[in-house]
Parts: C-alpha cells; sequence; structure tokens
C-alpha cells in the first residue's frame, strides 16, 4: 500500500494538478497550514483525508504528515511538483520488488518557464519513496531531510517541479527562504557581517552561474543564478538582524 503525503499553504495554483498526478495511489493526505485560498477545497476532491493545522516549520510539518500515513511506503511530493505516468510506472515496479528501505528520484525544475539542466539544479536526485517504518523527517524549519537506514535506490524518470511560475513568487520565495534560512543558521551560533553577506553571494552567483555552468540555461539560466545570490545575501543581512536583537 503507498501513502502519498502533501503539505500544502496557499496552493491552489498547483495542488490540483500534483494530486492529479498521484491520484492512483492507495492513499493521498494532504495538510494543510491554514491556507485563505481554495487550496483545500480543491483538495477535497482527490482525497477526504485532509487535515488543518500550524505551521511549526517544514521539518515538523512533514513528520506531521508522515504520521497520519498507513500505508507500508510513503511518497513525499511537494505541492508544485507532479509526477509523470513514466514515473508512476517506475514506483509500482520498486514497490514490487522491495530491494530497499528507500528511493531517490531526480527532480527536474523550472525557472520561469524553463526547465533548468545545469547550474547544479540538475540532476537533483531527491529521496522520496521510503518504507514508512524505517523513515523519518528531520526537524529543521527549511531544507529538511528524510533519514532513512541502509543503502538507497535509485530511479530514473524525473519528477517534474514547477520552482518558481514568475518572478512575483521567485521574490516571495527569496523572502521566506532567506528568513528560514537565517533562523536556523541563528540556531546553529552561525556570525554573520556585512562583508560576509556579500561575499557569500557573490560566491553563490559565480558557483551557479560559471561553475556550474546555469550560463547555458540562457535568460533564465542568469536570472536564476542572481536570484540564489539575492537569496544567499539577504540570509545573512537577516542573520545581522537577529543577531543585533539577541544583544
Amino acid at each position: 500500500m503507498l501513502s502519498v503525503i502533501v503539505i500544502t499553504k496557499n496552493e491552489a495554483f498547483h495542488i490540483g494538478r500534483c494530486l492529479e498526478s498521484v491520484c492512483w495511489a492507495d492513499e493521498i493526505i494532504v495538510l494543510d497550514s491554514g491556507s485563505d485560498d481554495s487550496t483545500v477545497a480543491i483538495s477535497k476532491h482527490y482525497t477526504d483525508k485532509v487535515f488543518i493545522t500550524d505551521w511549526p516549520g517544514f521539518g515538523i510539518q512533514k513528520q506531521r504528515a508522515l504520521d497520519k500515513a498507513t500505508g507500508d511506503w510513503v511518497l513525499s511530493i511537494d505541492a508544485d511538483e507532479v509526477v509523470t505516468a513514466e514515473l508512476r510506472a517506475e514506483i509500482e515496479k520498486a514497490l514490487a520488488q522491495s530491494q530497499f528501505n528507500g528511493y531517490e528520484i531526480p527532480r527536474l525544475s523550472s525557472y520561469c518557464g524553463r526547465q533548468i539542466r545545469h547550474g547544479g539544479w540538475w540532476p537533483d536526485y531527491v529521496l522520496r519513496l521510503f518504507r514508512r517504518d524505517v523513515g523519518y523527517f528531520t526537524d529543521s524549519v527549511v531544507h529538511e531531510r528524510i533519514v532513512v537506514p541502509g543503502e538507497m535506490g535509485q530511479l530514473t524518470s524525473p519528477l517534474l517541479h514547477d520552482a518558481f511560475v514568475n518572478l512575483d513568487e521567485v521574490l516571495h520565495k527569496v523572502n521566506s527562504y532567506s528568513s528560514l534560512g537565517a533562523k536556523m543558521l541563528h540556531q546553529k551560533g552561525v556570525r554573520s557581517s556585512l562583508s560576509k553577506a556579500i561575499f557569500k553571494a557573490l560566491w553563490t552567483f559565480v558557483r551557479t552561474y560559471w561553475l556550474k555552468a546555469a550560463f547555458l540555461d540562457g535568460r533564465q539560466g542568469l536570472m536564476l543564478s542572481i536570484s540564489n545570490a539575492e537569496g544567499t545575501y539577504y540570509k545573512y543581512v537577516k542573520l545581522i538582524e537577529l543577531q543585533s536583537r539577541q544583544q
């Protein structure tokens, strides 16, 4: 039995396509954190297991969704991701063989209308399919991980990811993730300064655009490199603010 778990917050634009792509699963669990759009209503067209709760951070929230799953296997996907027919076939084959405790899936992400194959974005292997009785999520507020013991298998068909639909979404996520990233660094005792923020941002741009060849993805590759650098800059500047408040 396969359970699919998805956490949501104002994902009306994406959630229908996401859930449609996994409607073949035995169980779909949607855990919403207070959407004020039609996310919940759309989700209820695909499953009766839609729950509403508060927002404690990505890791804890995904673990909450996992705790509600009843399947032997769990597929964790985000609201802006889609399982293709080819990936479905691979998943079903993997579950029939049950060779490993978990499987990594290559994720093909798009940025403002273009699928990105450079800049460190492809192949982006993510552990998403795992046995429920052995896997769990770390409690990180952002960049959470699934922890599964043993050797992992790898699938070949990509999970499609609409990472950034337009520039409004880019700016929103840069702001949101930089705040969460700064909070996580602060909890770890990392220190920041303006010079450090500038250096980290410049290095992020150089690494993404030149070293990881995002320039091969044309205009979107340049835009991606700039927004990556911008997110890094604001993360370390916001960390300075957190340090000042503490003092």
